[in-house]
């Protein structure tokens, strides 16, 4: 429970540090509490897999009452067990260990990334839940309630993850070192914050960034798409940050991983693939894409495949992504031809002719058509359609849009004695 996370005291969550990652470390170089903040991530990777994906018109749930994720009401709480409070608690758990490091750490790029887990950690935070609570110390109150007051999400945008991923981008370097947080992977993220914000102009700069500089800094396009996937295939070349994950570790998490889920692995959707995105693939000819992401004759995704299974990292950002968000706002900042020239660089390596869009408006859709089709099943869906505001026009129904947010999880609210506050219809 987030109440009880937050009154910890500051040994008693470094208890918690597993030796993950690299060895856990001293108390005196912070080594081990760094690796505790990566740790708690891996918490959050299937929810925000269902999530983004299940729904949104990717992929469906057969078994009750899991089929609440394909409807748009209040019974979507009786999921918190498997999804919203483990999601929750780990990101406030990886929240807490990177406030540790910012408040004690002597190192400059250790400090640089805990800032950039504490920004991503509260981005997954507020596109899931909207206003969110808080907490910047490495030993919050223990008597003070108020600090579990929800703050707005645009105070949380404005006031942490906009400045974290700044500090962030100057103290780290461009260069990947393990697979860790990189400048790259702040400035790409930074990015990604803006254009969910709307904000196209800020987010132009630090998209073209990493565009440009991916060469040097040893960033490519994979030249075959299959090849960004698969445990093979984890930290390519076109991973710009991914929360790592193996089976040789105990992971917090104690549900079906994301990779079942899309698979069809678990019994509560074995036939997860919704027509809809078969129906996309149609209108895509040729795409070499399609065997990757889609099998119709099963009604699954292969794009994390069974074999190697608990060993897929989770994609957070990657290159594609960064050059659509690129094409998106050099589109909407009047720049069409140039946002073109980066829509087309995917089309390519999908095997696509160049696209026939020319006006404003049509690229935008090309670019949102695109994204779906090159980033199913990576939990960017959902989330995508939220912030360009096309949920009714693509689910093809009236949704109303307290329901574009998740619920807190009831545990939350009642530890809390109320003071955290659950979102409107739930």
């Amino acid at each position: 429970m987030l109440g009880a996370l937050l009154f910890m005291t500051a040994c008693e969550d470094l208890d918690q540090v597993p030796p993950n990652i690299a060895s856990s470390g001293s108390l005196t170089d912070y080594d081990g509490v760094l690796n505790a903040a990566y740790f708690y991530q891996h918490g959050s990777v299937t929810p925000m897999a269902v999530m983004g994906d299940f729904r949104a018109d990717n992929a469906l749930m057969l078994e009750p009452p899991y089929t609440e994720f394909d409807k748009y009401g209040p019974a979507l709480t009786d999921m918190e067990e498997q999804f919203f409070g483990p999601f929750y608690t780990a990101l406030y758990k990886s929240i807490l260990s990177a406030n540790n490091v910012i408040e004690n750490s002597k190192s400059t790029s250790e400090v640089g990334e805990a800032k950039f887990l504490r920004a991503l950690s509260y981005f997954k935070l507020v596109r899931v839940f909207g206003d969110v609570t808080v907490n910047l110390s490495a030993a919050p109150s223990t008597t003070d309630g108020s600090i579990l007051v929800r703050q707005s999400a645009s105070s949380v945008y404005t006031d942490v993850i906009i400045p974290d991923l700044e500090d962030a981008i100057a103290a780290l370097d461009t260069e990947i070192v393990d697979g860790r947080a990189s400048k790259y992977a702040a400035q790409g993220l930074l990015g990604k914050v803006l254009v969910q914000m709307g904000d196209f102009g800020q987010a132009e700069s630090h998209l073209a960034a990493v565009v440009s500089g991916a060469d040097a800094a040893g960033i490519s396009l994979q030249a075959n798409y299959a090849d960004i996937f698969g445990v093979d295939n984890d930290l390519n070349s076109e991973i710009i940050y991914a929360t790592q994950i193996s089976s040789s570790i105990t992971d917090e998490y104690g549900f079906s991983e994301f990779w079942s889920w899309s698979a069809g692995l678990d019994t509560k959707s074995l036939e997860p693939l919704d027509t809809d995105l078969i129906a996309a693939f149609d209108a895509s000819p040729g795409d070499l894409r399609r065997a990757v992401n889609i099998d119709e004759t099963l009604l699954m995704s292969p794009k994390f495949p069974q074999t190697g299974g608990p060993d897929h990292d989770w994609i957070e950002l990657r290159l594609a992504d960064v050059i659509l968000l690129y094409a998106e706002t050099l589109n909407e900042n009047g720049s069409t031809p140039a946002a073109l020239v980066e829509l087309n660089k995917i089309r390519t390596r999908a095997g696509l002719a160049n696209s026939t869009a020319t006006t404003q408006s049509e690229v935008r859709t090309a670019v949102a058509d695109e994204r779906r089709l090159e980033l199913a099943f990576e939990g960017q869906r959902w989330f995508d359609l939220v912030r360009t505001g096309t949920v009714d026009a693509e689910m093809g129904e009236t949704i109303d849009s307290k329901y574009h947010l998740f619920p807190i999880p009831d545990s939350e609210v009642l530890a809390s004695f109320g003071v955290i506050t659950q979102n409107a219809g739930y």
